[in-house]
């Protein structure tokens, strides 16, 4: 029993959940989604809800008969054996919480300078994102309890903030005759760009995917996995769609594609002025570290599973802590030298494509020993792919570099596995 005391308990898990999802995924993608979907970009929130929580069936399936700290991980080994499927595509996952960090991070400091008019400043943007993933690697070296008890006090701080700021914009509207009049006249682009914009929304939701890395740490998982997973989703889905509605009163889709990586602090001026934009700033800035603190805790734990598979590369032996340091060292590369749209394009490419193996593997593989239905991860992967090819195509015609990084990427991590994996069979067998 004291030992099960020490574990996460549900709030605490839906915290972290929340965490990871309420952050860069509506700070920094409101903007870019309304410049590809146009007026209807509050829609494509909710696509994006639908798809991950569609999705997230297989994951909650598998991790309630098989808690561990590397879920998907564990998930991928299961489904495909512990060969180079398994590996790559859990790297695409690890990837992209990689990526997701650094869109954090950087989103962090693009918030935090917004009130100077340096939001857009090429080298302390990336400096502030980098001190921030510094703060966050600090304090989870200070451990689980520190970490879970910083994740309840600022998700509430962030799920408060975030609902008055949004039901406070649209009161505001409605009393100015603006609620169904949006401040920007910009032209809709179709269910093409529709299906497209919704494929950077689910990045706003895949945090939940952190939460099968809680395995070990969270009380009764077979329970509690499961409804951690769906309370945040919905939680987020509602914070998503009054905010995004919010925004569209305040400024419209023409105002947030203005404001691209800051539209929630824009979309908060015209109705509260100054003390909306530093309001936004401050929960944006609370967000974003409580994010981080709850990615890097989780996505360090999935690492440390593919290092114990022996597919993922460690330091050597005398340096303490391994996973969480290469996941912040990444992170900070990423930060570096990839922006905003960047780092969010190749996250959706990665995260997607890894959610599609996922999907098949528990068809093919896994639909038995876990009593799942077959026909949901099927219609995730028609949906997956109803978003993922638009946005491909999208992406090609308007930034074909993104597209080229990703696919180097995948390509760099197949390659990669191959030639471990082959290394393990040779030492194994000697």
């Amino acid at each position: 029993m004291a030992a099960d005391t020490k574990k996460i308990s549900l709030v605490g898990s839906i915290s972290l959940g929340t965490g990871v999802m309420i952050g860069a995924g509506i700070f920094a993608l409101v903007g870019q989604v309304a410049g590809i979907v146009g007026p209807w970009f509050p829609l494509a929130f909710l696509i994006g809800a639908v798809v991950a929580g569609v999705s997230s069936y297989s994951y909650i399936r598998y991790s309630s008969v098989n808690p561990s700290s590397g879920g998907i991980a564990m998930l991928l080994k299961g489904a495909y054996g512990p060969g180079v499927i398994a590996g790559s595509f859990s790297l695409f996952m690890y990837v992209s919480m990689v990526v997701a960090e650094s869109l954090l991070a950087r989103t962090f400091g693009t918030y935090l300078l917004r009130p100077f008019g340096l939001q857009d400043s090429p080298v302390l943007v990336p400096v502030l994102g980098i001190a921030a993933i510094v703060a966050a690697t600090i304090v989870n070296l200070v451990g689980n309890r520190f970490v879970e008890g910083s994740a309840t006090t600022t998700a509430v701080l962030k799920i408060l903030g975030i609902a008055v700021l949004a039901v406070a914009g649209l009161i505001g509207a409605a009393a100015s005759g603006g609620l169904f009049s949006s401040g920007g006249s910009s032209e809709s682009s179709g269910l093409w760009g529709l299906l497209a914009g919704s494929t950077l929304c689910v990045l706003a939701y895949k945090g939940f995917t952190t939460i099968t890395n809680q395995g070990d740490d969270i009380r009764d998982p077979s329970r509690n996995l499961g409804r951690s997973i769906v309370l945040s989703i919905l939680i987020c889905t509602v914070l998503y769609l009054l905010i995004t509605l919010s925004v569209d009163a305040s400024i419209g889709a023409e105002g947030a594609v203005d404001a691209r990586d800051y539209a929630l602090a824009q979309a908060a001026e015209p109705l509260f002025g100054a003390w909306g934009v530093g309001i936004t700033v401050a929960i944006a800035v609370v967000a974003t570290l409580s994010g981080l603190l709850a990615s890097l805790y989780s996505v360090s734990r999935l690492y440390a599973m593919l290092q114990d598979m022996r597919q993922a590369p460690a330091l050597p032996d005398r340096i303490p802590r391994q996973p969480l340091l290469i996941t912040a060292g990444l992170a900070i590369v990423a930060t570096a030298f990839l922006d905003l749209t960047q780092i969010a394009s190749m996250g959706a490419f990665l995260y997607l494509t890894m959610d599609i193996a996922v999907q098949w593997g528990v068809i093919r593989h896994l639909r038995d020993e876990i009593d799942a239905k077959p026909w949901l991860p099927a219609i995730t992967i028609i949906l997956d792919l109803a978003i993922l090819v638009p946005f491909t195509i999208f992406k090609v015609q308007s930034d074909l570099l993104t597209v080229v990084i990703a696919a180097a990427v995948a390509a760099v991590i197949f390659v990669a596995q191959i030639i471990t994996v082959r290394a393990r069979s040779r030492a194994d067998a000697g």
